[in-house]
């Protein structure tokens, strides 16, 4: 049942699984009490038909619906693929070549850059690569390991959520997708997706920001500090830091070839966008349905050509290639929970007319082109509180979707605000798991990487504050050029200040 709005209990379960999650931590715990809370409201509190209803009305609708099936099959194949490239040794055997060539600092800290930019298929694996292979690079050229874990975080999650054809790209699509449904909007998730990448303004000013620092030799604040330590003690950590290890240290005696990681991606590439070109790609937009089977055929084969070149060059052998398939796959079932209790929740708010009762609220007192900027600071503030962007972004898009309709403000600059808002948070949380991996991989202190991360990023958030307020007047898909140029110029400004700023 369909209603216009419930009033302000409408407004209980994103607030009880926004409370939640940043009591617990715990995404799935938060999303599910959330969910059965409105559900418990939609049927007048009866716990038993609340229970049951929850699952078989919210839950196994979820799981049956063919549109939902294939993102949660897209994303198996995606986690095998993953699984099998981050063991295979071709990362490391690209940046052995790449060593000979490193013979400055700032060509050593943009080649780091361009190995994150390299492993764009996973966020949380990327640190892991390309960490351990540049540290003791880094420890040559008298880089510190701060700088290391600030670079492979500034091309870990704020790259990975502009690539539409990965995990984050298909999990963020999904929950685009259940919004549209929920307020009966025709438009294509994937076309929507490709309009929003000019608008993750934090995404674009962290990846971006790492060359322009490298070049321009600017470190400041505790950054300047580490840079300093390392440059004329040669100590690679403060005397009281804790390092962490990564966990699985990659094996030095295995064998490695680049082929094992180019092959496999351009033979991703080629069936992929093969397959959309025969969709009339990139001239027609492509159905959500075509893409995801495009996007599965092309893992598919990907990985059947990693499988085949691991055993051929006996890095693996079969059984052993085709168990990191299945390991990979089993990693993406919280992922697989999260979006089913997203959409799910997503439902629920929907039937209870929860973004009806915001809106409502906010169309006599709020401009629009101020939305974006509003949800911008709401999603910094719930992912620096639970460390979670995907867990934000699934609490997010029922009220940012709905919001930009009924407030006519401009979609994709809302939707942007939610990821950039998302990801920035995330960015500078301590908990944060590519926070603390950036930290592993790099083998530095956890709570020096943040500190030495946090006046970059906040730079960048602040940029990207203002320029949300600038887009949602516009609505302008330039606006990014905007960003980059108010990032570059304080960058320059910042440098005038370089003595000053090494003390703060």
């Amino acid at each position: 049942m369909i209603i216009e709005h419930m009033g302000f209990i409408s407004l209980i379960p994103p607030l009880l699984a926004v409370g939640l999650a940043i009591i617990t931590k715990n995404v799935l715990v938060s999303l599910f009490t959330g969910l059965f809370a409105g559900v418990l409201l939609l049927t007048s509190g009866n716990p038993i038909t609340a229970t049951t209803e929850t699952i078989g009305e919210y839950l196994f609708p979820q799981l049956t619906d063919s549109y939902n099936a294939a993102v949660l099959v897209l994303l198996l194949f995606i986690g095998g693929f993953v699984g099998l490239i981050e063991k295979s040794g071709g990362s490391a055997a690209l940046a052995q070549q790449a060593v000979r060539f490193l013979t400055t600092k700032a060509k050593t800290q943009m080649a780091a850059w361009f190995g994150g930019l390299m492993i764009f298929f996973s966020d949380l694996g990327s640190p892991l690569i390309v960490g351990p292979i540049f540290e003791k690079i880094f420890d040559k050229a008298k880089i510190s390991r701060e700088k290391l874990a600030w670079i492979i975080d500034s091309t870990a999650s704020p790259l990975a959520v502009m690539i539409p054809f990965i995990g984050w790209g298909v999990y963020i699509m999904g929950l685009i997708r259940q919004e549209f449904e929920n307020i009966g909007s025709d438009m294509s998730e994937f076309t929507v997706f490709l309009e929003v990448i000019p608008f993750q303004l934090y995404p674009i000013l962290a990846v971006s920001i790492v060359p322009l620092i490298a070049l321009t030799k600017l470190d400041f604040g505790p950054m300047a500090r580490a840079e300093k330590r390392v440059e004329e003690t040669g100590e690679l950590y403060w005397k009281n830091s804790r390092p962490l290890r990564y966990s699985e240290k990659i094996d030095e005696n295995q064998k490695s070839y680049a082929i094992l990681i180019w092959l496999p991606l351009l033979t991703l590439f080629i069936t992929l966008f093969g397959l959309l070109y025969t969709y009339g790609f990139p001239f027609e937009p492509v159905a959500g349905g075509d893409f995801r089977v495009a996007l599965s055929t092309a893992y598919l084969f990907a990985s059947i050509v990693l499988i085949g070149l691991m055993v051929l060059l006996r890095v693996k052998r079969f059984s052993e290639a085709f168990e990191l398939y299945t390991k990979g796959m089993q990693k993406m079932v919280f992922v697989l929970a999260t979006l089913v209790l997203a959409w799910a929740l997503g439902t629920v708010i929907s039937e209870m007319g929860t973004a009806n009762y915001v809106i409502e609220l906010l169309q006599d007192s709020v401009p629009s082109y101020l939305v974006p900027a509003i949800l911008f600071i709401v999603a910094v503030c719930i992912s620096l509180a639970t460390a979670t962007s995907w867990g934000t972004f699934a609490i997010m898009m029922p009220f940012a979707i709905p919001m930009a309709f009924g407030l006519d403000a401009h979609l994709a600059v809302c939707i942007g605000a939610v990821l950039s808002g998302g990801i920035f948070g995330d960015h500078c949380s301590p908990i944060s798991d590519t926070t603390i991996l950036s930290s592993t991989g790099a083998g530095c202190d956890n709570v020096d990487h943040v500190k030495t991360q946090f006046p970059y990023a906040v730079m960048n958030g602040l940029i990207a504050f203002v320029t949300f307020i600038l887009a949602g007047i516009t609505g302008s898909s330039l606006v990014f050029l905007i960003a980059l140029s108010l990032m570059i110029m304080t960058v320059f400004f910042l440098s005038k200040l370089k003595p000053k700023l090494s003390q703060v």
